[in-house]
């Protein structure tokens, strides 16, 4: 690999309990791997509101790292999302992963702007940008959005977050790498400025990582289910296979010109730690070792 890699993670937020101080550790150990920033996410319809703003000024006023917090706008009127976005600003975090959101469980499926709300991603990407000075990332669909009716319609979008102030497209994960580099080359061909980032999930449960597939439209490869078959009850050579893959994909990417990784971690660091320590991510000098 001629150029060194960067990464970022991706938390939910923790509920209060084990689950708090397990993320704790896991924010802990992959401080040491010295990523971009890591973001927290925000649940459908704001469901986890207080949690993620509570996690993102811990991550603020306890570690090194940059902190970049999720916002959605569905369901919500601009006012109340423009108080969430002014909360951010309050802890210290000057980065929103802008999303359009999906609508809570047993409203419906498919999205319907707010009355008083921001109408999609790009106009709420135009109004935190109207706030403050944010960096502001958005999602990108290297399979395209399930409610989009083509990738031409995606790339539309983009534009228009691009234009309105985003400068950075986090994907969606996948696995097979020729959708990343096809939705790579045709953002660049229609002159949009924006980084493109590979979302990288590795896989700790096959099952788990199939039901995610069908509700975003994310392809599962023949060969990958037959690298995971029968280690349902083998979590050691599921974890050691896990890592495998998700190295070989980010030095495929890597051998494309690709340099950025945003990672979905789930709240677990064994899996992402050992992944990146594989990419010669987040090992000491020689002068540190030797201290």
């Amino acid at each position: 690999m001629t150029s060194p890699l960067r990464v970022s993670f991706e938390f939910f937020p923790p509920k209060p309990g084990e689950a708090e101080d397990s993320f704790w550790a896991t924010v802990k150990r992959l401080e040491t791997i010295n990523p971009d920033f890591v973001s927290v996410t925000y649940g459908a319809g704001g469901t986890t509101q207080d949690r993620t703003l509570a996690t993102l000024s811990r991550i603020t006023s306890q570690t090194h790292l940059k902190a970049a917090g999720h916002l959605t706008c569905v369901g919500k009127s601009k006012e109340d999302v423009n108080s969430v976005i002014r909360a951010y600003q309050a802890a210290g975090v000057n980065h929103i992963v802008a999303l359009r959101g999906d609508p809570p469980a047993g409203v419906g499926t498919r999205f319907s702007p707010h009355p008083e709300g921001y109408r999609n991603a790009a106009d709420l990407v135009r109004g935190i940008r109207e706030i403050g000075a944010f960096e502001v990332s958005v999602s990108a669909y290297p399979e395209r959005h399930p409610d989009s009716v083509s990738i031409e319609e995606d790339l539309a979008f983009m534009a228009d977050k691009a234009e309105n102030g985003a400068s950075r497209a986090l994907s969606q994960f996948f696995f097979h790498n020729a959708f990343f580099l096809r939705l790579r080359d045709r953002i660049a061909a229609r002159g949009i400025k924006i980084n493109l980032v590979p979302g990288i999930l590795p896989i700790t449960n096959f099952a788990r990582v199939c039901e995610f597939a069908a509700k975003c439209g994310a392809h599962i490869p023949p060969d990958l289910e037959r690298r995971f078959a029968g280690l349902d009850k083998d979590p050691e050579t599921r974890n050691l296979v896990a890592a495998m893959v998700a190295a070989e994909q980010v030095h495929a990417l890597s051998r494309e010109g690709v340099t950025d990784f945003h990672f979905y971690t789930l709240n677990r660091s064994d899996l992402v730690y050992a992944i990146c320590r594989v990419l010669g991510l987040g090992a000491p000098n020689e002068n540190e070792a030797a201290a």
